[in-house]
């Protein structure tokens, strides 16, 4: 295994140039499947990280979520960026603290939203939410960390699609020492385009999670990391309920045909990393 230095310093050059795909496991088999596939780094999923313990999405503690990221980091050989949602607080020296509870399970990064989860109030004040970015750098500066901190501005998915604001927040959290930045939510190439040109040259992240694009778009747009959420682990459960769904009402199996070979999933699991 490499160090976890050694992984924080592949990753941040993964952000230097060219465009890579970065998909989010939800549990240590996805994540061992993923590595055995070839991709250079990965992501943890909030949701699919809930949907896989019985619970639904921003439903997990922090602690039940330190745990797994600390699990799904030593799990592989590879830069692991975390989905920490908001920080789990509202008040920046909160989130600070969290992110250094989050530094020392191994990750190699993690992105914090400025989601507040309040449906009449879906986003953190600008300036609340520019100071929690600025004091989780502070933070990871100060521990002498390399930790790649991304900035989300959640506006397209909040209720809230208003791109001049969310270039407004995106711009701001770059200045207070965010690595790289990301909307969810966004299908539009021009507005892709305009995220890319307003924050450069600070990378951007764009989630994908339908065929509404492909990664050589995205790439000459000029963005160089794609995610995809949940929408891996929402696939799989896809097949799951379906061949579920036909042995609980039907009394066939034929769903069960369509499934992967034993033998190429033990193949790409590879053998046990070394603890």
């Amino acid at each position: 295994m490499r160090t976890a230095a050694d992984r924080r310093a592949s990753f941040h050059a993964l952000h230097q140039s060219g465009c890579f795909v970065i998909p989010n496991p939800w549990d240590i088999g996805s994540a061992r499947l993923l590595q055995g596939l070839g991709f250079k780094a990965l992501a943890t999923t909030s949701s699919g990280f809930a949907f896989a313990a019985g619970g639904v999405d921003s439903g997990m503690s922090l602690d039940a979520t330190l745990a797994h990221m600390r699990q799904i980091a030593s799990s592989v050989d590879l830069p692991v960026s975390a989905d920490f949602r908001d920080g789990f607080a509202a008040d920046p020296e909160q989130v600070a603290a969290n992110v250094m509870k989050a530094d020392a399970t191994g990750i190699a990064g993690l992105s914090i939203e400025d989601s507040t989860g309040n449906a009449d109030s879906p986003l953190y004040d600008f300036q609340l939410a520019v100071e929690r970015i600025r004091v989780s750098r502070t933070a990871i500066d100060s521990a002498g960390s390399a930790l790649l901190l991304t900035a989300r501005s959640e506006g397209f998915i909040a209720g809230r699609p208003d791109l001049d604001e969310t270039i407004r927040r995106l711009t701001a959290y770059a200045d207070a020492g965010a690595d790289c930045l990301f909307a969810p939510g966004l299908r539009s190439r021009e507005h892709i385009a305009a995220i890319v040109r307003a924050v450069a040259p600070r990378p951007v992240n764009v989630l994908v999670s339908s065929p509404f694009i492909t990664a050589q778009d995205l790439a000459d747009l000029g963005v160089r990391r794609i995610s995809v959420g949940g929408s891996l682990s929402r696939t799989a459960w896809t097949g799951f309920l379906a061949a579920a769904r036909e042995i609980a009402e039907r009394g066939t199996f034929t769903s069960l045909g369509a499934a992967v070979p034993f033998t190429e999933l033990n193949t790409l699991a590879g053998p046990p990393l070394d603890d």
